[in-house]
């Protein structure tokens, strides 16, 4: 799997593009800022978009070639962040310190998922948010007509509503739909796409 992220990001462009989510940007606007976690980040594209949001942010994922990519992101947009490269199974968070967590489009193995999304929610602060974009179980049927959609082609990666309520139940649910929208995210992103966003705040 880091063989196939160190792949992907080591080309010249960025996997799916420079801009920030559009979810994530909305979101944002919602919260003030503080300090935020960004695991499996990529090429940096979210990370750098809070920083310029005034927001100290922590990041991580298990390819060198995406933080590579996010470091030199961070330089031209003149932010500061922290992005460490490690295995997701021997992440250690600090308990209740983060502001808020975001999670755009990562999709965990389903015998890994539950325990890490524990983890995230220990992380985070009393009253702290998860912010989380990704693809539903109804996108299979968007990628298999475009692969250019992009998203896990394993069901069992992707999200439904139950998913995200069983795993999160210690939240108070703030936001739980599932659309359908046009992502526009350089190329491995791009086309109409079934997506699942929530939002929850730890009490």
């Amino acid at each position: 799997m880091k063989e196939f992220w160190n792949e992907r990001y080591g080309a010249s462009e960025y996997a799916y593009g420079t801009a920030p989510n559009a979810f994530l940007k909305e979101s944002l606007r919602q919260v003030t800022p503080g300090h935020i976690l960004f695991p499996a980040e990529g090429e940096g594209r979210n990370a750098v978009h809070a920083a310029q949001q005034g927001w100290q942010v922590d990041a991580f994922d298990l390819s060198e070639a995406g933080q590579q990519k996010a470091y030199a992101l961070a330089t031209d947009k003149q932010v500061n962040i922290q992005y460490d490269v490690v295995n997701f199974n021997e992440v250690q968070l600090p308990k209740d310190t983060y502001d808020a967590v975001a999670l755009i489009f990562a999709h965990f193995p389903a015998n890994f998922r539950a325990d890490w999304h524990q983890k995230l929610i220990d992380a985070l602060k009393p009253g702290g948010h998860l912010l989380l974009e990704a693809f539903s179980k109804d996108h299979l049927a968007f990628n298999s007509k475009n692969p250019a959609a992009g998203g896990p082609k394993n069901i069992e990666m992707l999200y439904d509503a139950n998913t995200l309520r069983d795993d999160f139940d210690q939240l108070n649910e703030l936001l739980l739909e599932t659309k359908v929208v046009h992502l526009q995210e350089g190329p491995y992103h791009h086309g109409e796409s079934s997506v699942i966003r929530y939002i929850g705040q730890k009490d």
